[in-house]
């Protein structure tokens, strides 16, 4: 099982980025998708997450209005479109897949059993 996650680079405040993560050795159209962001020294924190079926999307107060979380089951991709950025929203960007398939845990980094291996997001000021 192997997620890749492109899409980042540098971008000045206020611009936008797209981020996709492409999930290959098994389907998870069943499975919660979700974004979560690092800095140095810091834990991991949540960005977005959307339901197996699309209904149901969450994102941190921090990025709320500003970013949008999608899914493309056929293609077996999450996409997370970033506008409005500021350079607090620069960090390692992460995708990750639900282990269990709770929506309850979306938000806890322990809920995800797969994930790739970072993309770096730099916005500046």
């Amino acid at each position: 099982v192997q997620l890749q996650a492109s899409g980042g680079g540098l971008v000045q405040a206020g611009g936008s980025l797209r981020l996709s993560c492409a999930a290959s050795g098994r389907t998870f159209s069943s499975y919660i998708m979700g974004w979560f962001r690092q800095t140095p020294g810091k834990e991991r924190e949540f960005v977005a997450a959307i339901s197996r079926s699309s209904g149901s999307t969450d994102y941190a107060d921090s990025v709320k209005g500003r970013f949008t979380i999608s899914r493309d089951s056929a293609k077996n991709t999450v996409n997370l479109q970033m506008n409005s950025l500021k350079p607090e929203d620069t960090a390692v960007y992460y995708c990750a897949v639900s282990s269990g398939g709770l929506w309850a845990l979306r938000k806890v980094s322990g809920g995800y059993g797969f994930w790739g291996q970072g993309t770096l997001v730099t916005v500046s000021s």
